[in-house]
């Protein structure tokens, strides 16, 4: 084997994409010490994604001070590569930033802004945004103030709305906010729930950031007068796009404030790490996530690779660590084979101390296979 890839979404909780990467590189060479091994860590958007990419393209580090959720300053960080950023809202508003503190009515994106503002200002002309992990309901506004629009109450007094005060947007005026102008900006979002109502962003998103049934209806209805500005206003309808109400409907002001374009967020990430031109010469595809079921197949992490290596007869093998029912649906996308690491019948308690050996030894048996096929 001349080249093979490895690029397998995280095993939460117990296996991190760099982990595997890690471990991948310390294998391989035991069985094809001339292969061509290229390891490409993925995340979805969420908590992890910058140092994803600080990997998978070489990128560099940069810090700012910016607004927390709460307002407090936190220490942010997005990666660059030339003239593209990524950058990730949890590490300005999420929900791990929140700690005990989970009030999605007060939690703001104004930080989210201030990241983005940074790195135009300092010459990105693409930004990947990813949405995950947010621990805001504010439909992006506090993101968008940061970035020159202005937001009136009926009073006529400028204003940041947050979850609990978006009822109180009486008028948008985006005239100010010409930053992004010569931007592409897209946004990275696997959910496709619309800004409001009973699959919105409050109702399913709300009660894991703090919000119980009183607030959830409150802040739904903050989405719903938001939508309504926004058409008045904008001449935008957003509120049933799917993914409109990710991030506490960040999905929808990410288009409405930022002229972002949503993105399936492994689609975004293959595209950004070129990887169409790494499969050039590849012999094997290596993958995985924690659990491969039906879901698998709608836009995760396998489903999205197997939609680029089956066109072109690549192998495609996912590593992972259960099965469960349906996964077989994945042959149809051009998935060759999946092994669950589990060796023996044991409860996740038992097993995930042990991941990283079983992934470890797992890798091994398939390489080893790989390496008799080719004797």
């Amino acid at each position: 084997m001349k080249k093979c890839i490895v690029i397998s979404d995280s095993f939460k909780g117990t296996l991190s994409t760099l982990d595997i990467c890690a471990i991948a590189r310390e294998v391989f060479p035991a069985y094809f010490p001339d292969c061509e091994l290229v390891t490409l860590p993925v995340a979805d958007g969420g908590e992890g994604t910058v140092a994803c990419f600080l990997e998978a393209l070489q990128a560099q580090t940069v810090s700012v001070m910016v607004s927390g959720p709460f307002g407090e300053p936190v220490q942010a960080a997005y990666a660059r590569k030339d003239t593209l950023a990524v950058i990730e809202m949890a590490s300005a508003a999420g929900l791990p930033l929140a700690g005990e503190r989970r009030d999605p009515e007060t939690a703001t994106t104004f930080g989210v802004g201030q990241l983005i503002r940074h790195a135009v200002e300092q010459g990105c002309t693409d930004i990947l945004l990813g949405l995950g992990g947010s621990a805001t309901n504010d439909g992006g506004c506090g993101c968008a103030a940061a970035l020159g629009t202005r937001f009136y109450d009926v009073e006529g007094n400028v204003f940041v709305p947050t979850g609990g005060t978006l009822a109180n947007i009486a008028h948008i005026d985006t005239g100010e906010c010409r930053l992004l102008e010569n931007v592409c900006l897209t946004v990275m979002c696997d959910v496709e729930n619309p800004l409001y109502g009973p699959n919105g962003a409050a109702w399913v998103f709300g009660p894991q950031k703090g919000a119980d049934d009183a607030m959830a209806a409150r802040l739904d209805d903050g989405l719903r007068h938001l939508d309504k500005i926004l058409r008045q206003d904008l001449h935008l309808s957003l509120a049933n796009l799917p993914g409109a109400g990710a991030a506490g409907g960040m999905g929808a002001g990410s288009i409405a404030f930022l002229g972002g374009t949503l993105r399936s967020g492994i689609e975004a990430v293959l595209d950004a790490v070129d990887f169409d031109r790494q499969l050039d010469g590849a012999g094997l595809v290596i993958t995985g996530e924690g659990r491969i079921d039906s879901q698998s197949v709608q836009g995760k992490v396998i489903s999205g690779i197997a939609k680029r290596t089956a066109p072109r007869n690549i192998p495609l093998v996912a590593i992972v660590g259960g099965i469960g029912p349906g996964a077989e649906v994945a042959y149809g996308l051009g998935l060759t084979a999946m092994f669950s690491i589990n060796r023996a019948a044991e409860s996740f308690t038992e097993s995930a101390p042990k991941s990283a050996e079983n992934y470890r030894r797992t890798l091994s048996d398939l390489l080893r296979l790989v390496k008799a096929m080719e004797t």
